[in-house]
Parts: structure tokens; sequence; C-alpha cells
């Protein structure tokens, strides 16, 4: 896994920016709003376009559309 600014990149050919719209495992659509780091590891930040507020969810939870 390798970490630029506002980026994350995974193995899996997965790279997620600040700005992307995502799909989470529950079929919401959203937009990356940061992307953290916690004593646990990494997560990405979502708000979601139905429900109000701010989400984190584990990179493997999220899938990037277009």
């Amino acid at each position: 896994m390798i970490e630029f600014k506002n980026k994350l990149f995974f193995r899996k050919e997965r790279l997620f920016e600040v700005g992307d719209r995502v799909e989470t495992c529950n079929h919401c659509i959203g937009t990356v709003v940061r992307i953290d780091r916690d004593e646990i590891g990494i997560f990405i930040v979502a708000r979601l376009d139905i429900i109000p507020g701010e989400f984190a969810y584990d990179p493997c939870d999220l899938e990037i559309i277009q």
C-alpha cells in the first residue's frame, strides 16, 4: 500500500481520491470526503447522497463508480 496526499493505492488496483463517487457494500451512492488513519488502520470517509452526515468505511467495502 502506498499513500500520497489525498490518494490511497491498494495492491488490488484500487485508487481512492477525495471527490471520487463510490458505491458502498449496501449499494448506497456517495462521495469520498477524506482518507484517514487511526490506531486500527486506514479508512475512507464518505458523504452519502441519501443520508446526511459522513460515514467511515473500510476500503474493501467501497467500489469506485463513474
